[in-house]
């Protein structure tokens, strides 16, 4: 295995407890195009969001057409994830907190040198910046560093497509094997999967003991060897990795 150089971080419930606080204004906003296009069903951020976490607005709106049938023009698509970002945006500027223990970690991994930090996210750009200042963690990452699935790509998408872990590689000028990802979700473990990059596995953002079993089982089954479920325990995760 190549030497790891490089830690690549996905931003929500993984940096930033914003996955709740963001679902809850998707929640409204999904209702409100449902309703439009006459389709009885609604959903609660907490459906929601088990529907759909670790996917961007764009992806879960392209989602809810597939699984209801129904077809939104590009240009108000555009509209709603605009409305989606802003709406998100305020929430977040207001409510966000870290990860239990995440910000000390990137403070001891800042001091260290010993490898470089990016975040890699299915959310807007504005959306992780506003996620990260609010925390103050953005002192940690270079500013070109910040890469966003919705933004930061030609063409706009959203994990478990590997295409925004492929693009951080390569403007980071990394191979795949250099970088370990930190990912809570199915979708951004996925992403970064198929990109080639190992996962380190997080769960502790989930709700519950029986939640956070689930979910390392659900990782560990998509490839994830390593599962933590606090962010103290990450020195021996990435131990453990770089022994591999």
């Amino acid at each position: 295995m190549p030497k790891i150089t490089e830690i690549l971080f996905d931003c929500d419930n993984t940096l930033v407890l914003s996955e709740e606080l963001a679902f809850e204004a998707c929640a409204d906003l999904a209702n409100e195009i449902l309703a439009k296009y006459d389709i009885p069903d609604r959903y609660t951020g907490p459906e929601l969001l088990n529907d759909f976490v670790g996917q961007n607005f764009r992806g879960m709106v392209v989602n809810l057409q597939k699984k209801f049938d129904f077809t939104i023009p590009g240009p108000e698509l555009e509209k709603y994830v605009s409305m989606e970002e802003d709406r998100v945006i305020a929430k977040l500027k207001r409510d966000a907190k870290p990860c239990v223990g995440c910000s000390e970690e990137l403070e001891k991994l800042h001091k260290a040198k010993k490898y470089g930090m990016a975040v890699v996210s299915s959310s807007a750009l504005r959306r992780v910046q506003a996620s990260i200042d609010k925390v103050d963690q953005a002192k940690y990452f270079p500013p070109d560093h910040i890469f966003s699935a919705a933004t930061s790509l030609p063409v706009p998408t959203t994990k478990p497509d590997p295409a925004i872990y492929l693009h951080a590689c390569k403007v980071i000028g990394k191979e795949p094997g250099e970088c370990v990802a930190v990912e809570d979700s199915k979708s951004g473990t996925l992403s970064a999967v198929r990109a080639g990059i190992p996962v380190i596995g997080y769960v502790g953002s989930y709700t519950g003991s029986e939640k956070q079993k689930e979910m390392t089982e659900t990782l560990k089954g998509l490839g994830v060897g390593i599962v933590m479920q606090n962010w103290d325990e990450f020195p021996k995760c990435m131990e453990a990795i770089e022994s591999m």
